[in-house]
């Protein structure tokens, strides 16, 4: 298996994706890795297309871009049609579940999460739908350390929100089960 993971996040302006790529890459950061991150969004920002990239390696990164993406976010229907394409084979896509998965490529692995609807209903704010994601994809994919994954939650958030952050972290990792996780985990041996 590689010992590089690349990354796409993607949704609408105001939905987070290029901070929940950027807490990915710092948590790599932290765990010893290599990363980098990057993101694009149009002019309207709140509401327009955003999409952010994140690289993890164990080796040297030469190539900052993403072209195949071993792992793919869609918060949004226009996100999921115009990046799900261009996916790696073996790769992974997590939808919030009010996504129609139909326009998935046949054979795609994919885990259909209510990330949108836990951060207004569980969590109680909409605005941590990212974080609540981010707490999903980690239990999903078992990348980092809980703990390593908190520490880079709490760089990135403002201060005064960490108890919030911390509900919606959790809340997404309980969103996955351990069967999901067994499935879908990425091993870096």
């Amino acid at each position: 298996m590689s010992q590089q993971y690349q990354m796409r996040f993607a949704g609408s302006g105001g939905q987070g994706v290029i901070l929940a790529s950027v807490i990915l890459a710092e948590a790599a950061v932290i765990c010893g890795f290599q990363a980098v991150q990057s993101q694009a969004y149009g002019p309207e920002a709140r509401g327009g297309v955003s999409k952010a990239e994140t690289i993890v390696s164990r080796e040297k990164i030469w190539f900052s871009k993403v072209l195949r993406p071993d792992f793919l976010l869609a918060l949004n229907q226009s996100s999921l049609n115009a990046y799900a394409p261009s996916l790696a084979e073996g790769g992974v896509v997590m939808i919030d579940d009010s996504l129609s998965a139909a326009a998935l490529p046949e054979g795609t692995r994919f885990i259909a999460v209510p990330i949108l609807r836990t951060a207004r209903e569980t969590v109680g704010k909409a605005f941590t739908a990212n974080i609540v994601a981010v707490g999903a994809i980690n239990a999903a994919l078992r990348l980092f350390p809980d703990e390593q994954l908190a520490e880079a939650v709490e760089r990135h958030i403002p201060a005064g929100t960490e108890a919030i952050n911390r509900k919606a972290l959790a809340a997404g990792a309980a969103l996955i089960g351990a069967e999901t996780a067994r499935a879908f985990a990425r091993s870096w041996e």
